[in-house]
Order: C-alpha cells, then sequence, then structure tokens
C-alpha cells in the first residue's frame, strides 16, 4: 500500500511561526537523514490527522511530495498536544532503496477463537506484544505481521522466535531471552469446571 501526501518546504522557523502555522490549519515537521540536508515542511493538519489513524501510515515507506519533489520516508516521531486531538509536529527519516532500515510493524493476531485453548481449554488469550522492532530493505517491509494462534493449547505461550517472518524481514532483538507474544491464560471458572468434570469421571 503506497501512501502519498502533499508537503510544502517552509522558511520561518521558531516557536511563533510554528504557533502560526497551527492555527492556519498547518503542522510543522521535518525530513532528516541520507545524503540530503534536513528539509523543514510544512502540512495540512486534516489530512495528516487522518492518515495517522491508518495504521499502515505508522509501518509503511511514505511518498513525500515536497513542492513537486518526491521522498521517501518513514515516521520517525509524532507530538501531539497533551489533552486536544492536535498533531503539533512531525518526524520523518528518508529511506534509500538499497539501505536496511528499522521499524516496529504491528503484529495481527488470528486464529485465537479457534485454537484448542479457547474452544476446549476455556483460555483467555492474553496479546503481551503487539508490535515487533524489524530490519529489511525498504521494498521488503510488511504493513504488518501476522500470528497465527489457531493451534494454541491451554497454558502455551507463542514466543518471538515463533512468528513466521515474511521473505528479507528480521527481527532485531533488544536484551536476551525470547519474549512471550501471546499466551493462552486458564480463566478460574473454566479450570474449576475442568477439575469437577474430572473428580464426576
Amino acid at each position: 500500500m503506497q501512501i502519498e501526501f502533499k508537503a510544502t518546504k517552509r522558511d520561518a522557523q521558531g516557536t511563533g511561526a510554528s504557533r502560526r502555522l497551527r492555527r492556519a490549519g498547518h503542522v510543522p515537521g521535518i525530513i532528516y537523514g541520507g545524503a540530503d540536508d534536513v528539509s523543514v515542511i510544512t502540512m495540512d493538519h486534516n489530512e495528516i490527522y487522518h492518515l495517522l489513524r491508518k495504521e499502515a501510515f505508522h509501518a509503511s515507506v511514505l511518498s513525500i511530495d515536497v513542492d513537486g519533489t518526491k521522498q521517501a520516508a518513514v515516521l520517525r516521531d509524532v507530538q501531539w498536544h497533551p489533552f486536544k486531538q492536535q498533531v503539533l509536529h512531525l518526524d520523518f527519516q528518508r529511506v534509500a532503496a538499497g539501505e536496511k532500515m528499522h521499524l516496529k510493524v504491528p503484529l495481527h493476531f488470528v486464529g485465537d477463537d479457534v485454537s484448542p485453548a479457547v474452544k476446549l481449554g476455556g483460555c483467555m488469550i492474553s496479546h503481551v506484544v503487539n508490535e515487533v522492532d524489524v530490519q529489511c530493505l525498504p521494498q521488503d517491509l510488511p504493513e504488518f505481521i501476522q500470528v497465527d494462534l489457531s493451534t494454541l493449547e491451554a497454558g502455551q505461550s507463542v514466543h518471538v522466535s515463533q512468528i513466521a517472518l515474511p521473505a528479507g524481514v528480521e527481527l532485531v532483538q533488544h536484551g536476551e531471552g525470547d519474549p512471550v507474544v501471546a499466551t493462552a491464560l486458564i480463566v478460574k471458572g473454566a479450570a474449576t469446571e475442568a477439575e469437577g468434570e474430572g473428580e464426576a469421571a
């Protein structure tokens, strides 16, 4: 999915200039990285606000049309107003086609409702981690990574090392160990019921 939006270079900088831009319905931002200089830009607030509500906007290589020149970049940081639904500032980092990049990608869980843990064990599936840090070339970046929970048994967990990754995508591990991504928690009522059935037998 290619997401493209327009931006304009801005000359005026500083707190006062940014405040005036926001009052006029614009969002200040920067594009940095690569061989080019930092680009100081402004964007339409409504367009950016609605794009930020899309999951893909946070985990895709974006095409930013700056005064007619397109730049490939990823979103690195968003600053929101403390209590208003207002975007204050955006940071983007340029990406190059032949260079690997790091980005957090969301996890989409499927099959938990048909897993033995839920259907037979009466368990509740807890999603412990909702995104993972990956490394890949820009063209290999997935919008999300699917985690299949259809074979999960009661009391079992799925770890990061068990996630099936798309071709060309590597996990970036932080620290030691193999973090849990999802786990089947045995619900108290279901456990008592199972014990009762065992005694009756």
